[in-house]
């Protein structure tokens, strides 16, 4: 089913792109282990476990790790009746709503498709945002359920998971067993790490890519759905600004979330991480705000030509 968010053929393109030059990775990355480990069963059944395992609990993964609970109507009443304002206007299916008993002001969607989504909110957010930037960020959020660009991610994702614990798996098995092997074992070890890390590497700046115009195209989206760029743009100044207070340390378990998050979770001076950001710049958000509030006020003014 199609939704009134509007779409974006440019984060279509670029979500075909990315998927396609990550599955090329992907099998050069099955045939790789299966030439160095010499057993294409095992390296076959645990990477379509592990996958099966993402795609599918993708949802409760996320919310387990964020401390995100399922939360009814009757608990709260203002949250839903915003995501049902925003379904119904947008014409998609109501996703399932959830609350993070967190400080950290954020929110985040996850799911394989529109039909099983979950879109979560944090304690710290409801705490700080008023209705209509809470409206926006909802639809912000939406957006991404209704592009499917939340299952791409969540796929995307999965490749680099999977060389990283390859990576960590063959590191402490050298480190810890290393003197118990003959030397052929070692350089296949270091043959797997060096594979790995390279798949990592090559899948980690693609889904940053692929991230930061997402974010974007989100923000787009939601703005022009709601016809309040405005509203959107107060809430990502005072999320960010918020955020950016709360010491780095209590953000490390939420920084490895950060693709799924409205707004990064970095810490006050986070120097060179903003260069692999998986979000643009507060500044450039705000700019493209601005000029869809630009041109929505234009539209608006009687006499205006079109």
């Amino acid at each position: 089913m199609q939704s009134r968010f509007k779409g974006d053929r440019r984060l279509t393109v670029r979500m075909t792109v990315t998927m396609f030059l990550l599955g090329l990775l992907y099998v050069a990355f099955v045939v790789a282990l299966i030439v160095l480990l010499k057993s294409w069963v095992l390296v076959v059944v645990l990477m379509a476990a592990m996958f099966v395992a993402q795609f599918w609990f993708s949802d409760r993964i996320a919310l387990f790790a964020m401390r995100g609970r399922v939360v009814e109507r009757e608990e709260y009443p203002e949250l839903h009746a915003v995501v049902d304002r925003l379904c119904a206007l947008a014409d998609m299916p109501k996703p399932v709503v959830a609350v993070s008993a967190m400080d950290m002001p954020n929110a985040f969607a996850t799911g394989r498709n529109p039909d099983n989504a979950v879109v979560c909110v944090t304690t710290g957010l409801l705490r700080r945002l008023e209705p209509a930037e809470l409206e926006g960020v909802l639809a912000h959020e939406l957006s991404h359920v209704a592009h499917k660009d939340v299952a791409v991610i969540t796929i995307a994702s999965f490749l680099g998971v999977v060389a990283g614990l390859v990576v960590r798996f063959a590191f402490y098995s050298q480190l810890f067993g290393g003197g118990r092997r003959d030397q052929n074992t070692a350089m296949v070890f270091a043959a797997v790490m060096g594979v790995s890390a390279a798949v990592y590497a090559i899948s980690f700046l693609l889904i940053k890519a692929l991230s930061r115009y997402r974010e974007l195209a989100a923000d787009r989206a939601a703005a022009l759905l709601t016809g309040r760029p405005s509203a959107l743009a107060s809430a990502l100044t005072k999320v960010t600004g918020d955020i950016a207070r709360i010491p780095t340390k209590d953000l490390r378990t939420a920084q490895a979330f950060n693709a799924f998050y409205f707004t990064p979770a970095l810490g006050s001076e986070p120097g060179v991480a903003r260069l692999f950001s998986t979000h643009p710049s507060l500044e450039q958000r705000l700019e493209q705000l601005g000029r869809i509030s630009g041109e929505l006020g234009e539209a608006a003014t009687p006499g205006k030509a079109g």
